[in-house]
């Protein structure tokens, strides 16, 4: 058995029809697919349609279960309704959300334009007001059972982070939209959970945030107490127990995947590691324990 290994039975997400946005690529795709595998019906979104068709086609082809893509920019609160009309005229309903679209700057907050701050801000923080607000308002309508809101945060949402602070001001929105709906929406039959990634690298969104030879200078493994970064079905085996009836009183929790990363930035001693052992030696000598 590896980490790498798929998790859940076959047929565990069988009849549910869930909606992944920003799909087309990176770990939206990867937990699609896996969805897919387990039997879900699974619609992927984001505003490149021909992206998500070829992705789509592929997830598919490799699965054998029905992958529908839908272009949608999810800042648009009227473009979040036609999308879930459309699933709805599609699969004639729908069972789960997956809060995945996202977008991100690493710049020193004063480079920052207006419009570059708000622009994180409406991807993250209101794409996935918008999208949790549409379902949700169907969900209680039609008073349909186990519905399952799942957001993608992360651990920065509570500590907070220079250089990524538009993202870290819309994930801690995100946090604190989890957690208030986790309370106020149980009684409607919906969970609301979130998960915080530590580093899982993408091609596309690792390549932007990170160009050129910052990937080598930026080691993530050295910030990551178990030494690697996060494989892609680990996320995905997460993210399709979450969603899966096996989680049924799961709600309002924010999982953590990250190898023990920001445990590791937090704590005030930790950067200690770096003492060699002949250096511990000499200051045990020089304080007189054994």
């Amino acid at each position: 058995m590896s980490f790498t290994d798929k998790m859940l039975k076959e047929g565990a997400l069988a009849d549910k029809v869930i909606v992944v946005t920003g799909g087309g690529s990176g770990l939206g795709k990867s937990m699609a697919s896996y969805f897919l595998e387990l039997g879900a019906k699974v619609v992927i979104t984001s505003r490149d349609i021909e992206k998500l068709k070829l992705t789509a086609q592929e997830l598919t082809q490799r699965t054998a279960s029905q992958c529908y893509p839908i272009a949608c920019d999810v800042r648009h609160y009227d473009q979040v309704e036609q999308m879930l009309e459309e699933v709805l005229q599609k699969f004639g309903k729908v069972n789960v959300l997956l809060n995945n679209a996202a977008g991100n700057f690493i710049s020193p907050t004063e480079r920052l334009s207006s419009n570059a701050f708000d622009t994180i801000i409406d991807i993250v923080l209101k794409g996935t007001k918008n999208c949790t607000l549409a379902f949700g308002k169907h969900w209680i309508k039609e008073k349909q059972k186990n519905n399952v809101v799942l957001n993608i945060t992360t651990t920065y949402a509570w500590t907070g982070s220079g250089y990524v602070v538009p993202s870290a001001c819309a994930k801690a929105g995100v946090l604190a939209l989890t957690r208030s709906l986790a309370v106020e929406w149980a009684k409607y039959s919906i969970r609301t959970n979130a998960i915080a990634p530590g580093p899982f690298p993408t091609k596309g969104a690792w390549d932007r945030l990170l160009p050129g030879d910052l990937k080598q200078q930026f080691d993530l493994t050295k910030r990551v107490p178990l030494k690697r970064v996060g494989e892609h079905q680990e996320l995905a085996n997460l993210a399709a127990y979450l969603v899966s009836d096996f989680a049924s009183f799961i709600n309002g929790e924010v999982v953590t995947i990250d190898g023990g990363e920001w445990l590791q930035g937090a704590g005030e001693f930790n950067i200690l590691e770096q003492i060699p052992e002949p250096m511990w030696d000499a200051l045990a000598k020089a304080t007189g324990k054994k």
